[in-house]
């Protein structure tokens, strides 16, 4: 496993590489990595010939009062997990090498204008461009990504279908702890008392999930309301003392917008301040043309989608 600083770096890698006839799997990632980060490498192992992991905090996706500085880092660390998943190479920049007196930015509209975007407004604009640049500059043919973040994942997915860049996206379920805690880097932020008053997002999930599993079993013709879900999921967690409720809803799975009624495929999402550590988690739910329950999923499965297929992209978002 090798460790590059610079773009001419990689591209002269992936470039022996493709000519070689070889298939390169892309893992980016702000470091920090936990077993959610090596899922993504080891379904990437398990598709490509080679991977490449990005290892980089990406100043324009915080805003000015968020923890960019003090966002955990550990390159040693994360270079003995990558080589434990068989990571062929480690993409490591300085923002310098990154950003140049930057004028350019990517953003999609829409899909970033709910959930974690309606308060994080420069959040997604700074990761759009960082990962188009980076799909620039390695040239994948697929690219990993965590359901954890699945507003990410839809928005990603439509930008390399609007943009027609050529890389497959996969997404990889949620990785949890054993209380069902998903996993974050941000966990290591959180004492004793907060970490334990975190297992409230999950308990909050399933709440809402065992709600939806009910309702279709004793009531499988009537449309669930939206703001039922959301009142039990927002007890769960107003139990707790040390959690400050930042959203919990329910959107269209496709566009990421608000719906009142569960008549359609959606995303169920929360975002949840435990101390002052934000975290989040998500479950989908899917319903069939007649409005009846047929799938719902806490941790998601693999699923991949060619981006330059726009109809596959939209019809596989947090499915």
């Amino acid at each position: 496993m090798n460790i590059v600083y610079t773009i001419d770096a990689v591209r002269e890698q992936v470039k022996a590489w493709k000519q070689a006839g070889l298939s390169v799997g892309y893992v980016p990632t702000m470091g920090f990595l936990h077993e959610g980060h090596a899922s993504l490498m080891k379904q990437a192992r398990q598709d490509n010939d080679k991977v490449v992991v990005s290892i980089f905090v990406n100043p324009t996706q915080f805003g000015p009062t968020e923890d960019l500085d003090s966002y955990p880092r550990d390159l040693d660390h994360d270079s003995d997990l990558c080589e434990s998943m068989g990571v062929d190479l480690i993409f490591h920049p300085e923002p310098s090498e990154m950003y140049v007196d930057p004028k350019a930015y990517v953003n999609i509209v829409g899909l970033s204008d709910h959930l974690c975007g309606a308060t994080r407004p420069i959040h997604f604009k700074g990761v759009c461009t960082v990962v188009s640049k980076f799909f620039n500059i390695v040239t994948p043919d697929r690219a990993y990504f965590g359901q954890k973040d699945a507003q990410q994942l839809a928005i990603i997915r439509k930008m390399v279908c609007d943009l027609n860049i050529p890389v497959t996206i996969v997404g990889v379920p949620i990785v949890r702890e054993q209380d069902g805690l998903a996993k974050s880097s941000r966990n290591t932020y959180l004492n004793d008392a907060e970490r334990k008053a975190a297992t409230v997002l999950y308990k909050s999930v399933l709440s809402g999930q065992t709600y939806l599993q009910e309702q279709a079993k004793t009531s499988p013709n009537i449309v669930v309301s939206s703001q039922s879900v959301l009142d039990v999921m927002t007890a769960v967690i107003n139990e707790e003392p040390l959690a400050k409720i930042d959203y919990v809803s329910v959107v269209d799975a496709l566009t990421m917008e608000p719906v009142e009624t569960i008549d359609r495929d959606v995303l169920v999402a929360m975002a949840v301040y435990i101390g002052k550590t934000r975290l989040i988690d998500n479950f989908s739910y899917a319903v069939d043309r007649a409005g009846n329950a047929h799938e719902m999923s806490i941790h998601g499965a693999t699923n991949t989608v060619n981006a330059n297929d726009e109809q596959a992209v939209n019809a596989s978002v947090n499915k």
